[in-house]
């Protein structure tokens, strides 16, 4: 039951998660995409009000006009929506996912002792340094590189530049600390940090700020716009990056390989080519190269990923069990051998050695259960998918499944 409730939580907060996420990104992209499609009004009456730039827009039946102050009408609104909450509850309802999944099992999908032996408090205390910490070094970078010498806002080639090496660097610590599939996670958790604390603790603060002077009757600093401004650009380049550091941490093929942090990387750096493919389009600038450089780099990491065959066949001998162990062996563990027919039973030894530590009658995640050979033979295509496929399997090989075992489990799959 405790399983059952937990797939519960994890469902409904997954997609909290994912109706909130959609919201602000798509808050995000559509002013982004307005503010490079406002014109410069011809109206008299606009152009004495103040409007810097409007839109004529049509959708749903219904004409649109929105308009752009350069600073903000005369007279002031009492009433303004506010875009916060979506950015506030998509990294709450992200949080909550990453501590309900991660956090609370740490041991299992926070650690790989082949990649770092640390305790689970440690590891805990490692990924949330890895969120606030990103934040501080993204924060400390805008501050001191991110104004011009006259003092207003700017520098944006030098901050991203910095931006996108601390990135890279996070990637390759992660990697050297974590899990892979934590890793990744953690690494756009980290990007999506700096998004929605841009949002808490800068633009609707200064946004605020702007307003009860304009209401008090002082002058407005513009510097509060113009970092709201900065801030909500990195966001929009951050967008992209994030979601595929999101998704592909359920893809073993890519947080398994050796050097999954540049995986990672060249992931992300295509999400931000295409993001500011899309910006520059928005300008009317047919930034084409940038496309290129994307198909590009998916060519690179599709061919560098490619699974090579195996040379050697490879199947398992008669259960382990069934033989005296020999010296310096592992009685438990499935003996390799050169025929290249794998049986049934050869299968059930693997998978008795591999995968019933979880997979058995009183714990089975998604209720895959491997105790009776029926259910081995019923569940054989998610066994070839996951354990030979994209190897997320055993989760972080806690049980030392070997390569060869693998192959053999794929070859069995196949002759079926």
């Amino acid at each position: 039951m405790d399983s059952y409730l937990l797939d519960w939580a994890n469902l409904l907060l997954r997609w909290l998660h994912v109706i909130v996420a959609i919201a602000w990104i798509g808050a995000s992209f559509y002013f982004v995409w307005l503010d490079n499609h406002l014109m410069k009004p011809q109206a008299e009456d606009l152009k004495s009000k103040g409007v810097d730039g409007e839109l004529w827009a049509v959708h749903g039946g219904g004409f649109y006009n929105p308009q752009k102050y350069m600073v903000a009408p005369a007279n002031l609104p009492q009433h303004l929506h506010w875009f916060y909450w979506e950015s506030y509850w998509t990294w709450m309802s992200g949080f909550a996912l990453f501590a309900l999944l991660y956090l609370l099992n740490a041991d299992t999908y926070l650690i790989d002792k082949r990649v770092f032996d640390w305790s689970p408090p440690a590891a805990i205390a490692g990924a949330l340094g890895f969120l606030a910490g990103g934040w501080l070094v993204y924060d400390q970078i805008c501050r001191r590189f991110g104004r011009k010498a006259d003092g207003s806002i700017g520098n944006d080639g030098v901050v991203l530049g910095l931006i996108a090496v601390a990135v890279v660097g996070t990637a390759w610590g992660t990697s050297q600390l974590f899990a892979g599939r934590a890793a990744f996670l953690i690494t756009g958790a980290m990007l999506a940090t700096m998004m929605s604390a841009n949002v808490f603790f800068w633009i609707i603060p200064g946004q605020k700020q702007v307003i009860a002077d304009m209401r008090a009757g002082r002058p407005v600093d513009p510097v509060h716009g113009q970092r709201g401004k900065q801030r909500s650009v990195h966001n929009t380049y951050f967008t992209l990056p994030v979601l595929i550091a999101m998704l592909s941490n359920h893809y073993g093929m890519l947080y398994s390989h050796a050097q999954n942090w540049l995986v990672l990387v060249m992931l992300m750096a295509t999400g931000a080519l295409v993001r500011t493919w899309f910006v520059k389009r928005h300008k009317g600038v047919d930034a084409w190269p940038l496309l290129v450089a994307v198909v590009m780099l998916l060519a690179v990491l599709i061919a560098w990923l490619a699974p090579q065959p195996a040379t050697v066949p490879v199947t398992m001998a008669p259960p382990a069990a069934t033989s005296p162990a020999t010296p310096g062996t592992d009685a438990t563990t499935p003996a390799v051998a050169g025929s290249t027919v794998v049986s049934f039973e050869q299968v059930k030894t693997i998978v008795n050695a591999r995968c019933l530590a979880c997979h058995n009658a009183a714990l089975a995640p998604k209720r895959i259960q491997f105790h009776e050979p029926q259910m081995i033979e019923q569940h054989a295509a998610e066994i070839y998918q996951q354990v030979v496929v994209q190897k997320t399997m055993p989760l972080n090989n806690a049980t030392g499944i070997t390569d060869e075992e693998r192959a053999a489990l794929g070859r069995w799959f196949k002759a079926r």
